[in-house]
């Protein structure tokens, strides 16, 4: 069956229409981005037999149905994570960080027994920074960033809205691969001038984190590319 993927631009729309913070219905981003993938299929009237054949994972079925999406489980993340482009996103893997490489900023819990669509957010986050940095510069990074782990009212911004700033970035390089991610001000300009209650440090901070997400993501991209190939070149190997 063809898999449901999502790029990091829809899967943070999809996550801030979770947390209510977008005029979006979930519904209608996870809409558009399979309807970009079947035009034909549209156009030709076979859309039905297209998204039977979709192989679409039990918490997208959950949001589909319109039912509300508070918390997020372990196994909801990974499943989530596993449908954003290039990501390697494993249930092992998160366990780990958030019982110990990341227990400090991931925390318990915080929508009952789930994780909220923030700390769903650092997870994705730190998949996609790995690919360019050791933990402990990501948790140096994250400690600019959200200073006292224990609460987040001090954040100098909201997860959430610091991977939808990356992932518009990293949707510019994508168009234009020549594109020097430090020149480019379109996806950086509308987070920047609502974060005016900062320092000029602070801000800094922000924007350079942006960069370096978006230059990771980039790697992701770089590294997924290699695998297909060596996998290709194994395959065909005949």
């Amino acid at each position: 069956m063809e898999s449901f993927r999502l790029t990091r631009i829809e899967m943070s729309c999809l996550l801030l229409s979770l947390a209510g913070n977008s005029d979006r219905k979930p519904l209608h981003i996870l809409q558009d981005s399979w309807t970009k993938f079947h035009q034909e299929e549209i156009q030709k009237g076979t859309s039905l037999p297209a998204f039977l054949s979709t192989d679409i994972p039990p918490i997208l079925q959950k949001i589909i149905k319109g039912r509300s999406v508070k918390g997020l489980s372990i196994g909801e993340i990974a499943s989530l994570g596993r449908l954003i482009e290039y990501s390697t996103f494993s249930v092992t893997a998160i366990q780990n960080w958030v019982k110990r490489d990341f227990k400090e900023y991931l925390g318990s819990p915080r929508e009952g027994k789930k994780y909220s669509v923030n700390q769903a957010v650092l997870l994705f986050m730190i998949d996609d920074l790995k690919a360019a940095l050791d933990f402990e510069s990501i948790r140096q990074l994250f400690r600019l960033l959200f200073l006292k782990p224990e609460r987040d009212d001090d954040d100098l911004i909201e997860p959430a809205q610091l991977y939808n700033a990356y992932a518009g970035l990293f949707e510019e390089i994508k168009k234009d691969p020549k594109l020097d991610p430090c020149l480019s001000k379109e996806s950086t300009e509308g987070i920047m001038k609502r974060l005016t209650h900062l320092t000029r440090t602070q801000r800094e901070a922000v924007r350079n984190t942006i960069l370096i997400a978006a230059i990771s993501v980039q790697t992701c991209y770089f590294q997924s590319l290699a695998r297909q190939y060596f996998n290709a070149a194994l395959f065909l190997d005949f």
